[in-house]
């Protein structure tokens, strides 16, 4: 049985603790500071026999109109409306304050339970908030340490009866899904269509959407999904955590992380943004795709050029969506300009694809996807070892490599050796001696010869005959 649990309460009371506590990693940015969780975040977590899905989210608070509290407490009524009860957390040392009354008030009246929770009640330095926790009115408060992992058995009890209460067993068990899958016999398939089992292996493509603060990230999620999922507005660096999504995009699956802005290394000096590039650096590590976006309206700065030879560096597959396009006024002489910035900065990986956008409009979107996609597809290219080493001979006669002190380097086999990115080995007699002008060379022509624009490359150099020469 799954089912969706909200933690909800009022700034620095510890929910995203009690988040990492119950999802079992540290998924959720923690620092003293209050405010830090804005957006809402959900993932998978468990509690003794309980499997769930959890929401943090942001602290409550008192605002008016459109400031950013009242954006922020909009999000956290959109997360208690979609959870089926909520874990409602008050700090036990501080004890019940006005604004932890008044959002009790509202629980109260809700049709939903809610499980009271009375964190950093280690020791007996919490023992009267507790006590006084009773005042709010939705029973029995739960002494827990989200810190220290105290009270998980107390905590799973009040699971067992939210769930009786909202009619569910809390021991029934879901159905196993059974998948049959093609099983593919060796010999039957080219070594091209390996790579079926890589990219179509049915998990969720990972794409991240990076760039400087305020250049319109969330806002681009925003109007994939149809909804106000990622908090917007017009102050900068709103977005702290890297926040995952699930996107479908006609019948593909796609896990779509949002990120904080980075900001070149000099200016980032508080913990907190340090916390968050770090957070945005961790989702480059594992996103397979990552969408660049640039304020069309901005200088194209050498903080963009260092965020994409990051990715590049990465080996990710790269994608630049120039996002404000529809303000601009000169608008062929801006692509220009950083296409061709991109030539001369980034050379080891040429025809980076750049797809102008509105992010607010949406204008512009529906030629986004088809092109990550494509660049999806060319980052799990597998070439054959026939095709390769014709190539190589081709390429050898019309170019070789030059001879050191005499010695002539002999390129005698390549295969390529991975995908994501497309990575190729060649054996060669002298690895030492072949000089790196020599290996761009060789990559930029693997690249036009074989099509494969704008993606990495790796060519490494062995030393040794054809591995697969029989003796």
């Amino acid at each position: 049985m799954t089912f969706t649990v909200a933690i909800i309460g009022r700034p620095n009371v510890g929910k995203s603790t009690l988040f990492n506590r119950l999802v079992g990693k540290r998924l959720a940015l923690v620092d003293d500071t209050p405010g830090v969780t804005r957006d809402r975040r959900d993932a998978m977590a468990s509690l003794g026999e309980f499997k769930f899905r959890i929401i943090d989210t942001a602290g409550l608070e008192e605002g008016k109109d459109d400031s950013l509290s009242a954006r922020m407490r909009h999000q956290t009524e959109m997360a208690i409306e979609e959870a089926d009860f909520s874990l409602f957390i008050i700090d036990a040392r501080a004890g019940v304050t006005p604004l932890d009354k008044h959002f009790a008030d509202i629980l109260r009246r809700g049709k939903k339970p809610t499980v009271l929770v009375c964190n950093k009640a280690e020791g007996r330095a919490g023992d009267a908030g507790r006590y006084e926790a009773y005042t709010l009115g939705l029973g029995d408060p739960i002494p827990f340490s989200a810190e220290h992992g105290e009270g998980l058995a107390d905590l799973s009890d009040a699971f067992d009866e939210a769930l009786r209460e909202l009619g569910m067993d809390p021991l029934a068990k879901p159905q196993e899904e059974v998948t049959i899958k093609s099983i593919i016999i060796k010999g039957e398939v080219s070594e091209e269509d390996a790579l079926l089992s890589e990219e179509d292996d049915g998990l969720p493509m990972q794409m991240a959407i990076v760039g400087r603060p305020n250049v319109g990230k969330s806002t681009l999620i925003n109007k994939l999904l149809g909804e106000e999922r990622m908090l917007t507005g017009p102050e900068a660096g709103l977005t702290r955590d890297s926040i995952g999504v699930n996107y479908t995009y006609e019948g593909r699956e796609l896990r779509i992380f949002d990120t904080a802005g980075l900001r070149r290394k000099s200016r980032v000096q508080q913990k907190l943004e340090k916390l968050s590039v770090a957070d945005t650096i961790r989702a480059l590590n594992f996103a397979e795709v990552v969408v660049l976006l640039i304020d069309a309206t901005q200088p194209f700065e050498k903080q963009d050029l260092s965020i994409a030879s990051l990715i590049v560096q990465e080996g990710r597959a790269l994608v630049i969506g120039l996002n404000k396009y529809d303000l601009l006024e000169n608008r062929q002489e801006v692509m220009k300009d950083i296409a061709h910035k991109l030539e001369h900065s980034l050379p080891q990986i040429k025809g980076i694809p750049i797809v102008p956008i509105s992010a607010l409009t949406g204008r512009g979107i529906e030629k986004l996807m088809p092109q990550i996609f494509s660049t999806y597809k060319l980052w799990n290219r597998r070439i054959s070892t026939a095709k390769l080493n014709k190539w190589l001979a081709q390429t050898m006669a019309y170019h070789p490599a030059p001879s050191v002190k005499g010695r002539r380097t002999k390129m005698r086999y390549i295969t390529q050796v991975k995908t994501r990115p497309p990575s190729f080995a060649i054996f060669t007699n002298r690895p030492s001696d072949v000089a790196d002008s020599y290996v761009r060379y060789l990559l930029n022509e693997i690249r036009w010869d074989f099509d494969m624009p704008g993606i990495p490359i790796r060519i490494m150099l062995r030393k040794g005959d054809n591995p697969y020469k029989k003796d």
